[in-house]
């Protein structure tokens, strides 16, 4: 069934407090899946299934699916749904924050906006291969800002150092419901295969706390007088890779 029929037929609203906006629009949702060139040997995890837009389509390609949604009448709607499909598609009724991640190779998610932080920093520190999801447009710039930007922040040199990312394309609002007052865009992230760092979580860890005093040179924040160049930087100004560099002098 359409996915806005679906919606109609069930009396389903978005929440939008919550950045809630529902795909419906089946020829994106097929883009997605194709960017993330996914095979029939692929086991995919979805985050935010929705009404089962991205899924549909995941079904008709992949080996499995791990279908996470949290709200329980979309679960109920989707165990519905593939109730035939049992075997390829698995609805799992969850908090993706609170969620021990099953193994994937890779995910493809239309992810709520109000959730985007959490879950990008979630995926980036877990193993996850390649991603395609959906971002509010500001907030994928903000992942490949430049240093000295003023989109330039933690997020921008985590993701940098961890993923290699591209904006595919912007989305036109009408493929939502509701429509929402901003712009979207679909992001892949491609773990990098040389890491610039190995110790994930205490790079995070490094990152967050020097953004957390980013008009500060970082010979100050982190008080040490060691002569090393980058030190005389603020954390804004540092690349991803020189962060990592000071990150591997602190933490050998």
């Amino acid at each position: 069934m359409e996915p806005k029929r679906i919606l109609m037929d069930r009396g389903i609203r978005a929440v939008r407090s919550l950045g809630q906006y529902f795909l419906v629009d089946l020829d994106v949702a097929a883009r997605m899946v194709d960017y993330a060139s996914v095979g029939r040997d692929d086991v995919v995890l979805e985050i935010g299934a929705g009404v089962g837009s991205v899924t549909e389509e995941l079904a008709r390609k992949a080996k499995r699916v791990y279908a996470v949604e949290k709200d329980k009448e979309l679960c109920e709607i989707l165990q519905e749904q593939y109730e035939d499909k049992k075997d390829k598609i698995e609805v799992i009724e969850a908090d993706i924050m609170k969620l021990e991640l099953p193994e994937f190779d890779k995910v493809v998610a239309s992810i709520p906006y109000s959730l985007s932080s959490p879950i990008t920093y979630k995926l980036l520190l877990h193993n996850f291969g390649l991603a395609v999801l959906l971002y509010q447009k500001e907030f994928a710039q903000k992942m490949t800002a430049e240093p000295r930007s003023h989109l330039y922040g933690r997020l921008s040199v985590i993701a940098q150092a961890l993923a290699d990312i591209e904006i595919l394309e912007i989305v036109h609002r009408d493929a939502f419901s509701p429509s929402p007052p901003v712009k979207t865009a679909i992001v892949r992230f491609t773990e990098k295969k040389k890491r610039l760092v190995e110790d994930k979580r205490a790079f995070f860890e490094f990152v967050s706390f020097a953004f957390g005093h980013r008009r500060k040179m970082m010979r100050h924040i982190f008080r040490t007088s060691n002569a090393l160049k980058d030190l005389a930087k603020r954390p804004e100004e540092l690349s991803p890779k020189e962060f990592a560099r000071l990150f591997k002098h602190f933490d050998p």
